[in-house]
């Protein structure tokens, strides 16, 4: 399973506001290139974000769904990706520095279904390290730079 983390100057509070906003997943997840629509319960277990991956012309629409949810700590989700499968993708968001005023954050990801899941963790998790400390680095972007 692959594992980044990365401390963010802001609350898990401010973080959570940003995770909390489907609309905003385009933004910093790399791959997807657009929302296409956003479940009025999002982030509720169950509730799915309509995403796109992929570059236009060739965009294939896919889906994401809330498994676990607990607000300001920890969110996982079940990333489709066709044609390589899904993904079990956990968000956390742990309080760190002086009165809990940074956050570190913790992204896991492994293939859980379809030909990903196949690949060995050892081939795995080298492009996904390298993609998702960049998909950390653009959530910081958003969130630290949010008014």
């Amino acid at each position: 399973m692959s594992t980044n983390t990365r401390t963010v100057e802001a609350t898990p509070e401010q973080v959570w506001e940003v995770l909390a906003d489907g609309w905003l997943y385009a933004l910093f997840v790399v791959g997807a290139s657009r929302m296409r629509e956003v479940d009025d319960t999002w982030p509720e277990v169950g509730a799915q974000l309509h995403h796109s991956v992929g570059s236009w012309p060739l965009l294939l629409d896919d889906t994401t769904e809330v498994l676990e949810c607990d607000p300001g700590v920890r969110l996982v989700l079940q990333a489709r990706g066709r044609p390589l499968g899904s993904a079990r993708v956990t968000i956390g968001l742990h309080p760190c520095g002086p009165l809990g005023v940074r956050t570190k954050l913790e992204l896991q990801e492994r293939a859980v279904s379809g030909p990903g899941a196949l690949v060995p963790a050892f081939l795995q998790d080298p492009p996904l390290t390298w993609r998702n400390a960049e998909t950390l680095r653009r959530l910081a972007y958003v969130v630290e730079n949010r008014p």
